[in-house]
């Protein structure tokens, strides 16, 4: 079982029955899913560049990603309907708590003069996205065969019915909010 998990279990679940007051036990928020997602508009004119975000996806997330193809044409990006343009992956059950628990205590720390994720980022039914910049932070990565810096879009789905309640459910899992 993931440390996480395991954590989440003996810790989380009787805080946040505590603090909401929970009738049972399935009514405890917990963690979906997590969806990483790579854009890349660069992909229309240097298709190497979406091999190589692909290949460091799967490195991070310890999954083989799906390349995202447009749903439109539009003309002033010379772009057309099928193109290759990202690459997503989605994580359940122990590879989510893996990558959560790398993202936490491994990866944002590494971020430069990283004070804290905003605490703004929730969608309203309790779920958290996240956008880092480079996606060198992390350690699967070799920083000397990278040829480009790439964005990584991360979307924390909970199953909290509001953002109070997925904000206290990230928070003791060990996200670290700005004050």
């Amino acid at each position: 079982m993931a440390r996480l998990k395991n954590y989440y279990d003996k810790e989380v679940v009787p805080r946040l029955i505590e603090a909401f007051k929970y009738k049972n036990t399935m009514q405890v928020p917990k963690l979906d899913k997590i969806v990483l997602n790579i854009g890349l508009g660069e992909a229309i004119h240097n298709i190497k560049l979406l091999d190589s975000a692909v290949e460091e996806l799967k490195m991070v997330a310890g999954q083989k990603p799906v390349v995202t193809r447009s749903k439109k044409s539009i003309a002033a990006f010379k772009l057309r309907i099928g193109m290759p343009i990202g690459c997503m992956v989605t994580l359940r059950y122990k590879r989510m708590y893996e990558f959560f628990d790398k993202l936490v205590n491994i990866a944002l720390p590494r971020v430069r003069d990283f004070r804290g994720v905003s605490p703004k980022a929730f969608d309203g039914y309790g779920n958290y996205t996240l956008g880092i910049k480079e996606h060198i932070i992390f350690p699967e990565i070799d920083y000397d065969k990278i040829e480009k810096i790439k964005g990584l879009n991360i979307c924390v789905v909970t199953t909290a019915k509001n953002d109070e309640e997925g904000k206290e459910l990230l928070k003791l899992l060990g996200m670290p909010f700005k004050n």
